[in-house]
């Protein structure tokens, strides 16, 4: 594993554990040249599967696009990252298990948002704000309503 501040190959492990949902081993790092240290994540190889977006295109699955729009969406929120990347884990599973191997964009980004409602409110409205393109305030008072009435 190289280190991520000087490049150099020469690293050793701190510490390792499972993540919260045990779908991959965290693992904390120094470089022994520099003394930098970071964090890496061991998680098994899925099989690919493609994302249909909304003018029909098609293009890999990109974990890193759903962990951007959710840390977009959390920032300033009091959220680890560790419990963001187990959403996406959990999203990647989701889509796995039903063994299907095209998904449309749409359909993820429904499952990102039944999982932020449930973790965060204010997240979950500002990803909504987003992905559904509000264009007026009515739009966020309808998604407010939603929430107040649950």
């Amino acid at each position: 594993m190289k280190c991520p501040f000087c490049s150099s190959e020469s690293t050793r492990v701190l510490d390792s554990r499972p993540t919260e949902d045990n779908t991959s081993i965290r693992r904390r790092r120094e470089c022994e040249d520099c003394g930098g240290r970071f964090t890496t994540y061991e998680r098994y190889e899925r099989l690919p599967f493609f994302v249909i977006k909304k003018d029909g295109r098609r293009e890999r699955f990109n974990r890193e696009k759903v962990m951007n729009g959710l840390l977009r969406a959390c920032e300033k929120r009091p959220i680890s990252l560790e419990r963001l990347s187990s959403i996406v884990d959990s999203i990647e599973d989701e889509v796995t298990r039903s063994g299907r191997h095209e998904v449309l964009s749409q359909e993820i980004g429904e499952m990102i948002m039944a999982k932020l409602k449930l973790l965060d409110r204010v997240a979950y409205v500002r990803f909504a704000s987003v992905y559904k393109e509000f264009r007026d305030i009515d739009h966020f008072v309808d998604i407010i309503k939603e929430l107040k009435n649950d």
